[in-house]
């Protein structure tokens, strides 16, 4: 494979040589070749470079002269020589010209001569061959442009004197320099009438002279040089017999009852005799207006268009060189329709605020007074003003909100009616007090709300920003760009207590409104049970105390506290500060306590905290069974009177006493009875509640009998309490104490009894109280 610069040439095959047979610039470049071996293998070899140099340089196409004069000759040569390597190359040449040759054989002179050349010759395109004699290496010159010069002469044609009189004698001179002689002189004349030229004299003179000027010999003269080659023309002279031209008269066209601006009319200055040419000039109040130079019209036309300016007198004048002539003056008078007024506005400050004195002075630049003016808001008139002179009219408004909005005003000469562009005016209006409003999601206001605040001026121009305080501490502003007030929206924590205002501010100075309280109710806590004991280790006879408290949640808060899910005691806070409930302690009491925490939006529960109560020690057994086998005697003989007292009436009167099934726990007084439960080996199990709301003024003592069905029946019942527990709530209507709350209600198991004893007051007899109080369990 034959590579020429890196890319494949010719594949040999099998032949290892390759010839070049006219070699020439394109054949440049580096050459290598690869083959493949008998046992596969690849081989290259070394690079050549080949550099082909040509025989001879490209030729140059040269004109001598460079620049040749129309009808004489040019020659033209084709430069080029063979290279100092090869001096004995011969060369042949061939000229063209636009792609024609300029002969049909190749020639070995590089010369050419062009024996005439002309004008027409003159941008055409030559250019020339070059070639080896005995091989086809051919090269081309570039392209030649040949600019063939005209030959001028100087030649002028005047008169003298240069004014011609009638009567006097003229002579014409045709000056001529620049070619050869002899010269011959051709005069020629062009009348007014005709537009060809008549040869009226040949001379070899340069001179043609007019003896007598008359009218006749007025006209346009010429003269012709002409040699053996060439003809030369002179330009045309004018020869006029002068008269001296009469006073012009100047006249307004068209004739109309007024002339307004805009208008297009026509001045004639016109000259009744005079020689031609005549020069005219219009004159406005003795300034040069417009000029007309020489020509051969005795009237005159100046257009105008005309203008305020153009106001004022006229004249003309007429020159034919013998001098001036003036008209007389003649006096127009223009009018001039309004143009667009222009409307402005003048306040007292930067920004029209409602109450500001502002003057809207509405005037139109241009025309012919007088002029009428008005003014109008919002395409109703407000007022109208006559100017007499320039200066416009002033109208003035004292502002009110309803003035905002576009005012436009309209000029009235009787010629036009203009309107100026239409010009706003916006009245700001200080803002009123605003009013701060709440919005929240329910009737009162809780932690974790999301309730908005909003604040709206009634009366103000916007934009209005609106800012918002708590405490008079920002809490962040809201703009309004179009009215509607700004709202605020706040997600409520128990910080957010307390008194809100807002501001409202439009730049014309600030508002605030009235403080608004927002009290931030806070849902209680999960609440925390805490159990007090004196030791260690509980033991029967122990005071225990169940501290119950949330650390959060708004006041009043309801405590409750339960055992075995059993209502025990129930209390309200007004403070926000825990609860606590004392309690002596029994076997029974054992179990599991918690405790409950409500302020209105929904209740907490504390963890189930557990209370172990051991049996007391052998020294104490004896005095405790004594204690207690006194205190069951006692009770079944409070039992027994109770029975016969408060039972005896009721089945004197035929009727049995009624509770109130729908008592709920949750509704007890503050001030809670005092339990104690009874051992379950008794048969009927007597159990009693005590109510002191007094101080020990009343005491009511309440037996219930409840049948037993097991010894351990009260242990194991876990609605026993709940079911023994008789606030004073239950007391009938006329042994209530006026201080407990009038709604609680009680309940009874189905299967009790219920004796009322007789109510200890100042009358009783010491012995019942003694009685009872022997017989009172521990709190």
């Amino acid at each position: 494979m034959l590579y020429k610069n890196g890319k494949v040439l010719k594949a040999l095959e099998n032949i290892s040589d390759f010839t070049i047979h006219q070699a020439s610039l394109k054949d440049n470049g580096i050459y290598h070749c690869t083959g493949i071996k008998e046992d596969g293998h690849y081989v290259s070899s070394n690079s050549v470079e080949i550099q082909v140099q040509g025989l001879f340089p490209p030729p140059v196409l040269t004109a001598s002269p460079t620049y040749p004069i129309e009808g004489r000759a040019v020659t033209l040569t084709c430069l080029t020589q063979p290279v100092p390597q090869r001096p004995d190359v011969q060369l042949q040449f061939q000229f063209l010209r636009d792609n024609w040759t300029l002969e049909s054989d190749w020639r070995s002179s590089p010369e050419f001569q062009i024996t005439t050349v002309w004008r027409e010759d003159s941008g055409s395109s030559y250019w020339c061959q070059a070639r080896r004699v005995t091989s086809l290496v051919q090269k081309k010159s570039q392209r030649f442009q040949m600019y063939v010069q005209r030959v001028t002469a100087k030649i002028r044609i005047y008169t003298y004197p240069e004014l011609a009189l009638e009567g006097q004698k003229l002579v014409i001179i045709c000056s001529v320099g620049g070619i050869q002689e002899p010269i011959t002189f051709f005069w020629y004349k062009k009348t007014n009438k005709l537009s060809r030229r008549t040869k009226i004299h040949t001379s070899s003179e340069r001179e043609f002279r007019i003896p007598v000027l008359t009218d006749s010999h007025a006209g346009e003269y010429c003269c012709v040089a002409r040699n053996r080659h060439y003809s030369f023309f002179s330009d045309l002279v004018t020869v006029s017999v002068k008269v001296p031209v009469s006073p012009p008269i100047l006249t307004l066209s068209p004739l109309g009852a007024r002339t307004l601006e805009g208008d297009v009319v026509t001045l004639l200055c016109e000259v009744q005799r005079g020689s031609l040419p005549i020069s005219y000039q219009l004159f406005h109040k003795g300034v040069l207006l417009k000029k007309i130079g020489a020509t051969s019209w005795r009237t005159i036309s100046f257009q105008l268009f005309l203008t305020e300016e153009h106001s004022g007198n006229y004249y003309c004048t007429a020159d034919n060189g013998l001098g001036p002539q003036h008209s007389k003056a003649m006096s127009l008078s223009v009018f001039v329709p309004v143009s667009r007024p222009v409307l402005t506005l003048r306040t007292p400050r930067a920004q029209t605020v409602e109450g500001d004195m502002v003057e809207l002075h509405c005037e139109a630049q241009r025309g012919s007074p007088p002029i009428q003016y008005q003014l109008f808001h919002k395409d109703v008139a407000l007022g109208s003003s006559s100017s007499p002179s320039a200066g416009g009219a002033t109208f003035n408004l004292f502002l009110k909100a309803e003035h905002s909005g576009n005012y436009i005003c309209q000029a009235n000469n009787g010629l036009r009616v203009q309107h100026s562009d239409t010009v706003s005016l916006s009245v700001r209006v200080p803002v009123s007090r605003p009013v701060l409003t709440l919005r929240t999601p329910r009737a009162q206001a809780v932690e974790g709300d999301v309730v908005e605040l909003h604040c709206e001026a009634q009366r103000g121009s916007s934009p209005i920003l609106y800012q918002f305080f708590h405490e008079d501490v920002a809490l962040g502003s809201r703009s309004s760009p179009s009215g509607g007030g700004a709202p605020f929206n706040l997600s409520l924590t128990a910080e957010h207590s307390g008194n809100y205002s807002c501001k409202a501010d439009n730049g014309l100075g600030a508002q605030r409104s009235e403080v608004m309280t927002l009290s931030v109710i806070v849902p209680v806590s999960r609440p925390v049970l805490t159990l007090k004991v004196p030791g260690a280790q509980a033991v029967e006879g122990d005071m225990v105390e169940l501290l119950c408290e949330a650390q959060r949640g708004s006041p009043p808060i309801l405590y409750r506290f339960y055992h075995e899910n059993v209502t025990l005691e129930s209390s309200v806070s007004h403070s926000g500060q825990g609860v606590s409930f004392n309690l002596s302690v029994t076997a029974e009491h054992s179990g599991n306590y918690s405790c409950e925490v409500d302020n209105g939006l929904g209740p907490q529960y504390s963890e189930a905290v557990t209370l172990h109560i051991t049996g007391l020690t052998g020294s104490r057994i004896g005095p405790v069974a004594t204690g207690v086998t006194g205190g069951l005697l006692s009770i079944m003989g409070l039992a027994a009177v109770a029975l016969l007292l408060y039972g005896w009436p009721l089945r004197k009167a035929g009727r049995r006493p009624t509770s109130n099934s729908s008592r709920n726990p949750s509704d007890s007084d503050s001030q809670e009875p005092t339990y104690h439960n009874v051992p379950a080996w008794i048969e009927l199990q007597p159990v009693y509640s005590n109510v002191n709301p007094k101080g020990g003024d009343i005491v009511y003592a309440e037996v219930q009998s409840v049948p037993g069905k097991s010894k351990h029946a009260v242990a194991s019942a876990p609605g026993l309490l709940k079911n023994t527990m008789r606030p004073a709530t239950c007391l009938p209507s006329h042994l209530r104490p006026a201080s407990l709350w009038p709604s609680a209600a009680c309940s009874l198991p189905q299967d009790s009894s219920v004796i009322y004893s007789q109510v200890k007051g100042p009358s009783t007899p010491a012995s019942v109280p003694q009685l009872m109080a022997l017989s009172a369990p521990h709190r």
